[in-house]
């Protein structure tokens, strides 16, 4: 899209598309920037995840967001031959046994009162991330009468498990799941059923935090660690080789330059530095507009500050940056 004024589908002042001979196109997602071929870890994060791999250890891999934690999983998975992982969203609310399964007590009380025949408790079963992957973990007469349909018959695996921001979930979830994690086991108590992951097929754990708030030691002890750092320029420009690849928008001198300005923005004194994520965000940005962040042209300048609103996230950081564009 090499017309700026083409990228603003909405004009804000209540004239449709249509009458701005325009149209609605269908939503595209860059496949390039989540496809896990193209993630690329540093040697130490490497060597953190074949340390875990060896030991049979969770990783627990923490930096800022945008940096890459969450992308991680589905790059162990795509390099150990493996389906796309499991992932639990720990939450405020979330408790232990939410990892495994999770019990639909109000559906079963609901059924109890309007139905003759008597309700069994494994009916109102649904397992989740680690439960799902212990159970695929097992033969499938083992363990077929328990998984969705979808997944019957594709035992005995291994499985990728993300657990996502476990630093959102109560302080008390990671003491609550330590015995869980380290024997891959787990019992649903409404049914009085216990499923011990074979070890051949071991489950693959990889936790993410935002580091919000501590957890606890206990728990630490028993993961392997890293913390992604913001990678410095010639990261990021190979991370931007890889992801964009040969025939992207973007030349070499323009990659240089949209860097160095990205890293003078991450300079200023933000309540929120922009991490990696955003930055190839904002990348697409200016490539669809077709604009060199320190090179641009009569007219553009505008255009520059509202890509902008990919990079910052609050009124005083976008405000800064703005005003130090005008300079």
């Amino acid at each position: 899209m090499n017309d700026q004024n083409g990228f603003r589908l909405y004009a804000g002042d209540g004239t449709t598309i249509a009458a701005r001979n325009m149209i609605l196109p269908p939503f595209k997602r860059s496949v390039a920037l989540d496809d896990p071929r193209f993630y690329l870890a540093d040697p130490p994060l490497r060597d953190a995840v074949n340390v875990a791999l060896a030991l049979g250890l969770p990783l627990l891999v923490t930096g800022e967001p945008g940096t890459g934690k969450t992308q991680l999983a589905a790059s162990v998975a795509h390099e150990m031959g493996l389906e796309e992982p499991f992932v639990f969203h720990a939450k405020t609310t979330s408790v232990a046994r939410d990892l495994f399964y999770r019990y639909d007590a109000l559906r079963r009380f609901h059924d109890s009162q309007f139905r003759k025949e008597e309700s069994i408790a494994a009916r109102y079963i649904a397992y989740s991330a680690l439960g799902l992957a212990i159970l695929l973990s097992l033969t499938p007469d083992a363990a077929d009468a328990e998984l969705p349909e979808g997944l019957r018959g594709r035992g005995p695996r291994r499985s990728v498990v993300l657990i996502d921001e476990i630093d959102k979930a109560p302080r008390d979830l990671p003491n609550d799941i330590l015995s869980e994690i380290e024997a891959m086991s787990f019992t649903v108590e409404e049914t009085g059923q216990t499923f011990s992951a074979d070890q051949s097929y071991r489950p693959i754990l990889i936790l993410t935090s935002n580091s919000e708030k501590n957890l606890p030691d206990a728990f630490l002890r028993r993961c392997a660690f890293y913390h992604i750092p913001f990678p410095a320029r010639e990261r990021l420009r190979t991370i931007v080789e890889r992801r964009f690849g040969g025939g992207s928008y973007f030349t070499s001198r323009m990659v240089e330059n949209a860097i160095r300005h990205f890293e003078e923005i991450r300079s200023l004194p933000l309540k929120k530095k922009p991490a990696t994520a955003e930055f190839l965000e904002w990348l697409r940005v200016l490539e669809a507009i077709e604009l060199d962040p320190s090179n641009p042209k009569d007219g553009q300048i505008e255009a520059l500050a509202f890509t902008y609103s990919v990079l910052l996230k609050n009124k005083e950081d976008l405000g800064l940056v703005s005003k130090n564009l005008k300079k």
